[in-house]
């Protein structure tokens, strides 16, 4: 049956960040549909996919027509040069394409204050934007945890099994979602925070005191990154269903707010200051 189509009530746009893969031969823009089911079911927005070519990419357009930005995990790795480190080992799945794509246009989306949720590889895009470093093998630190996802024999269901907890940071976004000191969450990445960028706030941290979460509290909108997978545990963590309403509701003040300049006729290139929460 044909949904109604309530003209009156747009859902919100967010723009979901891509991988560049390889499919029968064919480059090809692609987002794991998790992502996509968890911002349409949780966050009640709807996703829409971001190409990484610059080329194709028009800030002005992109800035004037979505009211937020996610940039999803990925396998691939942010490039070590980004961060003025010695390149990762030539075996090493990377996305230059990606990485060109996020760091042209997150200058902009921050500073318009556009609601931005980052997971995972979004999570480490966002640290070293911010001029933070990354460690390449976390579970090689002295008396760390392996947050690796383990083997890739086990069904897919089982790499996203919570494995471990993290403390959350009082007088953070996250405390103000949850009452509990402590969430269990899922780990399924190899490289982590090495040292954290410039006005990032820790918003929880693994046992083995590794960065888990972050704001940017001083953004004039939501920045929240987080390293472990929300979206794969809505079934059963009301933190992760908070995480994607807060985002939505972000998504929607976004939306009245350039709802407004458009009914006013001010459509200038202006920071979009919603309040940061």
């Amino acid at each position: 049956m044909m949904q109604s189509i309530d003209l009156a009530n747009p859902r919100p746009v967010v723009a979901v960040i891509c991988d560049r893969i390889s499919y029968f031969q064919h480059p090809v823009h692609a987002v794991p549909e998790t992502y996509l089911r968890a911002l349409h079911e949780a966050a009640n927005v709807m996703p829409v996919l971001l190409p990484v070519s610059p080329e194709m990419l028009d800030l002005p357009t992109l800035l004037s027509t979505v009211d937020g930005v996610m940039l999803p995990g990925s396998p691939s790795n942010v490039a070590a040069e980004r961060y003025q480190a010695e390149p990762l080992p030539e075996q090493t799945l990377k996305d230059i394409y990606r990485d060109e794509t996020v760091f042209s246009l997150l200058p902009q989306v921050i500073e318009q204050g556009i609601p931005l949720l980052a997971i995972c590889r979004g999570f480490q895009e966002l640290n070293v934007f911010f001029g933070g470093t990354l460690d390449r093998a976390v579970h090689e630190r002295p008396n760390a945890l392996d947050h690796r996802e383990g083997c890739h024999d086990r069904p897919l269901t089982c790499w996203y099994e919570d494995s471990h907890f993290v403390e959350i940071m009082p007088c953070g976004l996250l405390s103000t979602l949850t009452r509990a000191p402590y969430i269990s969450v899922n780990s399924l990445h190899h490289q982590g925070v090495s040292t954290l960028g410039q006005g990032l706030r820790i918003e929880a941290l693994a046992p083995d005191g590794l960065i888990e979460a972050f704001t940017a509290s001083d953004s004039p909108g939501l920045v929240l990154g987080l390293q472990w997978h929300p979206e794969m545990s809505l079934g059963h963590s009301p933190l992760a269903q908070q995480i994607f309403s807060h985002y939505g509701d972000a998504c929607r003040q976004r939306q009245q707010f350039r709802s407004s300049l458009n009914f006013s006729g001010d459509n200038k290139n202006e920071s979009i200051r919603p309040v940061a929460v």
